[in-house]
Parts: C-alpha cells; structure tokens; sequence
C-alpha cells in the first residue's frame, strides 16, 4: 500500500471516529433533555393534580356544609314535631301518673 493510501484510510478512520463521538455525544443531549423535559411534565401535572384534588376537596366540604346544615334543620323539624306531639299528651300523662302515686 502507498503511503497516501494509509493516510487516507487513517483520515477516514479518525473521522468515522469523530463522527462516532459526536453522535455519542448529541445522543446523551438528547437523552437530558428528554429527562428534563419529563420532568417538568411530570411537575406540571403534579401540579395541576394537586390543584384539582384542592378544588374537589373545597366541594366536598361545600357540599358537606350544605347537607350538614340541611340535616341540622330536618332533625330540628322533627324535634319540634315530637315536642308539639309531646305536650299535646302532657296533661293525660301528668294526670296518669298523679293517679299512680295517689293510689300508692
């Protein structure tokens, strides 16, 4: 083989291996940055979820509230209504037992 030969056959090599090395390289940049960009994703996401589960959560103790407040004012109706029905029985109930002890 030429000398010139060889030259260029190193030439070639060397390039190829700078070729190499250049992909090498431009191939970890992109494997960061597709890591990093994951990760803002995932960030934002986490975000947003956190968001949303604050907003269900504020519903729910909204709709708590109101079904809480709604429940307090049926168990007062109902109180009312057993009292009213109570005191209509009173006088029988005071004279049954005035009985009772008279009797004794």
């Amino acid at each position: 083989m030429s000398l010139e030969v060889i030259r260029k056959v190193a030439e070639v090599e060397k390039q190829s291996q700078q070729t190499l090395t250049d992909a090498e390289s431009k191939a970890k940049e992109l494997v960061a940055d597709a890591q990093r960009q994951g990760q803002e994703q995932l960030r934002q996401v986490q975000a947003q979820a956190a968001e949303q589960a604050k907003a269900l959560m504020r519903q729910a103790e909204q709709n708590a509230a109101v079904k809480a407040e709604q429940i307090r004012r049926q168990t007062e109706s109902d109180c009312a209504a057993l009292r009213q029905e109570a005191e209509k029985h009173l006088d029988k109930t005071a004279e049954f037992i005035a009985g009772r002890v008279v009797k004794r």
